[in-house]
């Protein structure tokens, strides 16, 4: 098919993306499994092989780049932004949201130029660094583990009188992040051997954990505390260098392409890999590198899939398209490349527009009315998409959920999810575990 085409199909699904990624914690996965079971039913539309796939790509890079939306201005993160809603936030309650959204996508799409600049390295350089790593996955994510709880720093201050009350107040932080990553790898492990959404919709089956993990919290959150918006400000220009630019999208490339290449860890995480490992300490620095470590763990991952002779498939929507379509051939990589940048562009200047129209949104409707709104949407999200079982799942992670809001410990703890039951299995005791809870 003619590459202009396919072009389009990738610049489609990218505009597609940006206006699904503005619904507070839809996840553009759970819209990709929907597209590729309906695919007979779509080939009029979207004609499968490489007009899907180049589709898909562009929604994963819409989505990658827009999904700052819904956590800046909504509070409903996934768990790539997580980290950008703390700095997003503190932007926004300044009147300066649609900064906090800019730099995020600035950084973005740094990060996809990175991509697009080293894409001729990957057949060379991934193969090889393949070979090495593979063997070594299980002890990798060990160590990101440890370093994850290693690194939550204590927040209570030093105002008790007496030792033990100054160790309590350092340790109730950091109890509640020990907590919260147990409790949501115990919920992981039940869901990955028993669990009770419906098996026809198997592919949606994280679906309501992510959303009662990091996106329910935060909306009961601004109910609660009855946030009052600030007046936002539209800036005409960014107080950022070219060298905080290229800073954060260094660090957003370095934590974005570990999260890529190796399996669980997610552009959240090793955004904070990457922002302990280049000492960042200012918000401006860290919304860049977020935002580059995102957009290269989505699409960085996703393209490792077309990478000629690599055969790697990282992140779900490269798993959903293998079950469907395999790239033949260095023409399609190289469309794929061109693709990237083509959404990516379009991507950016969608995002500008859509940040205006939600803060001309928040600005005429009462935030806990947007918030209640949000709540409501979510319920109903994961009612329709997993049934009465995955409210029951939603509602469990919701309770883990709100342990990082109450306690102030990293959202980020909740990835326990993920990294407790594969860690173990990837160590070969996960199903031993699992006996043990009696969960097979």
């Amino acid at each position: 098919m003619d590459t202009l085409i396919l072009l389009g199909y990738a610049i489609a699904g990218a505009a597609l993306a940006s206006l699904l990624a503005c619904v507070p914690a839809l996840h553009i996965y759970n819209v990709a499994g929907l597209v590729i079971l309906a695919g007979a039913r779509l080939s009029g539309i979207v004609p499968p092989g490489e007009p899907l796939a180049m589709f898909l790509l562009g929604m994963v890079t819409g989505y990658a780049t827009l999904n700052t939306v819904p956590s800046i201005f909504f509070s409903a993160p996934d768990d790539s932004t997580a980290f950008v809603v703390m700095p997003g936030q503190a932007y926004l309650m300044r009147g300066r949201g649609y900064e906090a959204a800019a730099l995020t996508g600035l950084g973005g799409l740094g990060g996809l130029l990175a991509v697009v600049v080293f894409s001729p390295l990957a057949s060379s350089v991934f193969p090889i660094l393949r070979a090495i790593v593979s063997p070594h996955l299980g002890w990798i994510l060990a160590a990101v583990i440890a370093f994850m709880l290693m690194s939550e720093w204590p927040k209570g201050g030093d105002r008790a009188k007496t030792p033990l009350g100054r160790l309590a107040e350092a340790w109730k932080g950091l109890g509640a992040g020990l907590l919260t990553f147990a409790l949501s790898g115990l919920l992981g492990f039940a869901l990955m051997y028993r669990s009770v959404v419906p098996t026809e919709v198997a592919f949606q089956n994280l679906l309501p954990a992510f959303v009662g993990l990091f996106a329910i919290p935060g909306v009961i959150q601004n109910l609660v505390s009855q946030t009052q918006i600030p007046k936002q400000h539209i800036a005409a220009s960014l107080d950022v260098t070219p060298s905080l630019v290229a800073r954060g999208v260094f660090a957003g490339l370095l934590g974005g392409g570990f999260a890529a290449f190796f399996p669980v860890v997610t552009g959240g995480i090793g955004g904070l890999l990457a922002g302990h490992a280049t000492a960042q300490r200012d918000d401006r620095l860290f919304i860049l590198s977020q935002g580059a470590s995102k957009a290269v763990y989505y699409v960085g991952g996703f393209l490792l899939f077309f990478v000629p002779g690599l055969g790697l498939t990282r992140g779900g929507m490269a798993w959903m398209l293998s079950t469907v379509y395999a790239p033949g051939t260095p023409q399609v990589y190289w469309t794929a490349i061109a693709a990237v940048a083509c959404a990516g562009t379009v991507s950016f200047f969608l995002l500008l527009w859509l940040s205006r129209a939600a803060i001309a949104l928040i600005s005429r409707v009462d935030y806990r009315w947007i918030s209640a709104a949000t709540l409501c949407l979510l319920i109903a999200l994961v009612f329709a998409l997993t049934g009465p079982g995955g409210l029951l799942v939603a509602l469990a992670a919701t309770g883990i959920g709100l342990i990082p809001v109450a306690f102030g410990c990293r959202r980020m703890n909740c990835m326990g999810v993920l990294l407790v039951p594969i860690t173990l299995n990837m160590a070969g005791v996960g199903a031993s575990v699992a006996r043990a809870l009696g969960l097979i």
